[in-house]
């Protein structure tokens, strides 16, 4: 990414900004919390914004810290009454010292510059003594982690999987197109946020790196993700490139055809990892039934859903220049959303009379990696576990 001098004044790059134009990368923390995007609220704003931060308010909680419901003022941004003005999630994270901090100022930098209908937009920060907090917009639907796993919510119909999917690939892709690439690294359904529409907006740029610059092919980096959406590469070299975000791509992408997570340890064998157990169907279409959500209840176009299972295969190639980049995934998915691929579903396998096998679960990493402890920024209340 290009350097800066210290008196730059950082500009806001959305999606319409033209993709010739460089990323700004401040370099000192100052240079990062002067962006005129993003208020500076005080530790006491938020207390009052957050009714104290009381039990009743918690949204989520996280390797993190807490995640708080709060209410603002639409013009001001000043603290409102519960109920009035404009409705936001407060981060406040664990004082976990240098770690803690440098993630959090990673996220500053990059949402404080980069905006898409397809981010979740940090509308402010606090950083206070050992007190930092995020200010985000409010997601009313939650985590897409949540709708797919947790008990008790409607199962998401074919139609608003698809629609997921297509907003978190238009925000990776819009990522990896930047002219100064950014990496996400840690693409997972708990980090994808969905609003009132269930549009999805990804969140938590605390892992985001730059992509590589001039002929360098891959940044080096520390192996720093989740257990079970990390690609096999950058886990085994630390060689991270945006092809590893594809693959987490389609490991949530599998998680969207078959209800099951990436990691589940209460499962056995094969099943314990669901890219092991489903990779031998996903190219099958007479058996591809078996991988999908009994959940759907049979109710999703079978070309429709061959479409998607190819396409996740070709993301989770083990060859990570073999995998799709983001722009091509993207229309993949455009064109299985398209009404040709929509409609009524001719009666499927499930519907015949087969029986998907019972439910399935997802597979602890086998390498030996220190696990923490971490969730999504906002509204998820499921911790996953980060690689470092």
């Amino acid at each position: 990414m290009s350097k800066t001098t210290s008196s730059l004044s950082i500009t806001s790059y959305s999606e319409k900004s033209n993709s010739s134009t460089s990323l700004p990368t401040p370099r000192s923390e100052g240079e990062i919390l002067s962006s005129p995007n993003l208020k500076a609220f005080s530790f006491n704003e938020l207390k009052n914004a957050t009714r104290n931060f009381r039990p009743d308010s918690l949204l989520g909680e996280g390797g993190f810290g807490y995640v708080y419901k709060g209410w603002i003022d639409q013009n001001t941004f000043t603290a409102a009454k519960p109920g009035s003005g404009m409705v936001v999630a407060v981060k406040r994270l664990k004082p976990e010292g240098f770690q803690g901090h440098k993630e959090w100022l990673t996220e500053v930098n990059y949402l404080g510059q980069l905006h898409h209908r397809n981010l979740v937009k940090l509308i402010g920060y606090c950083l206070e003594g050992e007190n930092r907090l995020l200010v985000y917009e409010f997601m009313p639907k939650g985590s897409l982690e949540n709708h797919l796993f947790r008990r008790g919510l409607q199962p998401l119909s074919w139609a608003v999987r698809m629609k997921v999917a297509i907003g978190a690939a238009r925000g990776l892709s819009f990522l990896h197109n930047a002219k100064s690439q950014v990496i996400y690294r840690d693409f997972k359904a708990s980090n994808i946020l969905l609003d009132a529409e269930f549009n999805a907006k990804l969140s938590d740029f605390g892992l985001a790196k730059a992509g590589p610059t001039g002929d360098r092919t891959h940044v080096s980096t520390q192996v720093m993700g989740t257990q079970g959406y990390a690609a096999p590469e950058y886990v085994a070299t630390g060689r991270l490139t945006a092809k590893s975000d594809v693959y987490s791509f389609g490991v949530v992408l599998l998680e969207l055809l078959s209800g099951r997570r990436a990691v589940d340890k209460t499962m056995a064998g094969m099943e314990h990892n669901l890219v092991d157990w489903a990779i031998p169907y996903l190219g099958d279409k007479r058996r591809l039934f078996r991988i999908m959500d009994t959940k759907l209840e049979g109710q999703y176009p079978q070309k429709g859903a061959f479409m998607a299972a190819t396409l996740a295969l070709q993301c989770l190639n083990s060859e990570g220049k073999a995998r799709p980049p983001m722009t091509e995934v993207l229309a993949t998915l455009e064109q299985i959303e398209s009404p040709k691929n929509v409609g009524r579903n001719s009666q499927s396998e499930h519907q015949r009379g087969f029986q998907t096998p019972g439910r399935r679960s997802p597979a602890p990493n086998r390498s030996p990696m220190r696990l923490t402890p971490t969730a999504s920024p906002l509204l998820s209340h499921q911790q996953s576990a980060r690689v470092h």
